[in-house]
């Protein structure tokens, strides 16, 4: 499953969008179920544009290439917990299947290694390696509201 998150910064009411974009917050809606329990599908989360983060965190990122060099479509994202940040080294047994062979690794500079908590259905860095620091949108801050999946915008979404 995916999880795709909706930017709905434009419906924000007058001063809160101003706020918001003054401060790079943009708010999201989950859409699947790779980060259950922590996020389920509809709830809203306020994620503050970065590319600095910390092992633990909720991260929104760029579609990785897919195999075979293709990639997701434009305004599709993805969220997931960084496990590893650049000069971690990856315990040799650190997750399964490890299809990109990273297990016992060093984290590059400039890269990161994300897992959804959901592993049975999260596609994430098991699948397609380490993830490259650019593709980072930024970094969840807050959960803003319950599960709500009548609220959705089509403006941007994303899949994890």
């Amino acid at each position: 499953m995916t999880v795709i998150l909706v930017i709905v910064v434009p419906l924000l009411a007058g001063g809160a969008a101003l706020l918001a974009v003054r401060y790079g917050l943009l708010i999201t809606t989950v859409d699947g179920d790779s980060m259950e329990p922590e996020l389920r599908s509809g709830e809203r989360v306020l994620v503050r544009r970065t590319k600095r983060v910390r092992a633990g965190r909720l991260v929104v990122f760029a579609y990785p290439e897919l195999p075979g060099g293709r990639t997701a479509g434009d305004g599709e994202y993805l969220i997931k917990r960084v496990v590893a940040v650049p000069g971690d080294r990856l315990p040799s047994d650190w997750e399964d299947p490890d299809i990109q062979a990273i297990a016992g690794t060093i984290v590059p500079p400039g890269h990161l290694v994300v897992l959804g908590d959901n592993r049975g259905t999260s596609w994430d860095s098991r699948h397609y390696g380490f993830l490259d620091r650019d593709l980072l949108v930024g970094v969840v801050i807050r959960r803003l509201s319950g599960a709500r999946t009548d609220d959705m915008s089509p403006s941007a979404t994303a899949s994890s």
